[in-house]
């Protein structure tokens, strides 16, 4: 499947980066993911990435960065986002199901021959 990688950051570099082409993110949904990245790069001292599989699921990956990277911590930190932020997570991945997929290009059809 094709990845697309929505923010990273670098724990050791101390960057932030969102994709250009998921800017239009709402500022507040920008904002709690900046939060979320910085955070865990912090925490993890490594560099985190947060994308999208080709059909919306959201990955995470951790990127070894420091000396003293826990692999075993990186995966109970991961579990606890995705536990903690299901909601967030959950309205990410609609939006991006309906904005850059071809089921949501056909929803958005359906939805205009409704409005008709």
């Amino acid at each position: 499947m094709k990845k697309q990688i929505l923010a990273m950051t670098s724990y050791k570099k101390q960057k932030y980066f969102i994709e250009p082409k998921f800017q239009i993110l709402p500022e507040e949904v920008q904002k709690e993911l900046k939060i979320m990245c910085v955070l865990t790069a912090q925490k993890l001292c490594c560099t985190f990435c947060v994308g999208f599989e080709e059909n919306g699921d959201i990955y995470f990956e951790t990127i070894e960065g420091e000396i003293d990277f826990d692999e075993i911590g990186a995966e109970l930190e991961i579990k606890r986002i995705q536990s903690e932020k299901k909601e967030f997570l959950k309205a990410l991945k609609l939006w991006y199901v309906v904005f850059f997929t071809e089921e949501g290009e056909k929803i958005k059809q359906e939805l205009q021959k409704e409005k008709k």
